[in-house]
């Protein structure tokens, strides 16, 4: 039983260090920047958050995430200024990124057009020891450990917003410099690959007291499936969002945020795993504390933001 486990690990590390390259988290539809850096400064006012994430809890090398963002307008609300830390530790790999997003926003009929470009750098580390093979001379496995290599990293992304409703398309990676994690028999000839995302939103105002707001997130990775994230959140009161989601192949999300005060907000998201994963894993946790500042902080109030 020991070594089917064993085989089991070493496939999971390799499919989510492969297809796992951009930070997952299940709480993004409360932060747009993590998607999309077209998103920055969409609001009226600079919002930052903090979010820790551990992914499958139980399962050895599991992956286990930290982000910090912050963003907002500037220059009249023209442009919107973002920055986004995240550090991400999956099976033998961990990985620190440290991005800049500017985007410039054009009106456009009822809302807001935003033109993102994202610029950043990855420290990447990889420990080959901590890896048990069984045929020691693959070349695959004969390489040295990567200790912080750094590795530039471009993205672009474009984003639509009205009161009511959003659309955004983006590429979080669209050339990074990173020949020099290739390992000696891969076929690639780049490390990060590209990830496509689409996603969408709309708010439905029931009454002063109800709205319903359902989202979809389209991922797409070269040589991977494509994820499908199907969401819908409550709004009660003003002040509580309650969750559900469904990410295929992977899993059931419940998600809850709360509204402490107009400017500080609390989430949490509970994975309910689908795959044969849960007979290891008791699913997965994610936290989240955001804050809401700026001299224009006031208009949350009068006139809440969905998204």
């Amino acid at each position: 039983m020991k070594k089917y486990i064993l085989i089991l690990a070493l496939m999971v590390t390799y499919v989510a260090s492969w297809s796992q390259q951009e930070v997952m988290v299940s709480q993004y539809m409360f932060n747009g920047l993590l998607l999309n850096p077209a998103y920055a400064g969409s609001h009226d006012y600079f919002s930052a958050s903090l979010l820790h994430r551990s992914q499958w809890v139980k399962f050895d090398k599991a992956p286990v995430t930290q982000v910090f963002a912050i963003d907002g307008p500037i220059a009249n609300n023209r442009l919107g200024l973002g920055f986004l830390v995240s550090n991400d530790q999956i099976g033998i790999t961990s990985q620190l990124d440290v991005s800049a997003n500017l985007a410039y926003r054009l009106p456009l009929g009822p809302g807001n057009l935003s033109f993102g470009i994202k610029a950043g750098v990855a420290s990447y580390s990889a420990n080959f020891d901590e890896i048990i093979v069984w045929d020691e001379g693959d070349e695959v496995y004969v390489q040295n450990n990567i200790s912080g290599e750094f590795v530039p990293k471009f993205g672009f992304g474009v984003y639509y917003n009205t009161d009511n409703w959003f659309a955004g398309i983006s590429v979080p990676v669209i050339y990074s410099l990173d020949d020099q994690l290739l390992l000696p028999a891969s076929i690639e000839d780049a490390y990060f690959q590209q990830h496509y995302y689409l996603n969408g939103g709309v708010v439905f105002e029931v009454n002063p007291a109800l709205a319903i707001k359902p989202s979809v997130l389209i991922k797409y990775v070269p040589n991977a499936p494509m994820e499908l994230d199907l969401n819908c959140n409550v709004l009660l009161y003003q002040r509580l969002w309650l969750g559900l989601g469904y990410r295929t192949g992977d899993a059931f999300v419940g998600m809850l945020e709360y509204n402490i005060t107009p400017q500080l907000r609390a989430g949490y998201a509970y994975d309910f795993t689908t795959t044969e994963i849960k007979n290891y894993s008791s699913g997965s946790h994610e936290i989240m504390l955001g804050f809401d500042f700026g001299k224009n902080v006031q208009l949350k109030t009068r006139s809440p933001r969905y998204f």
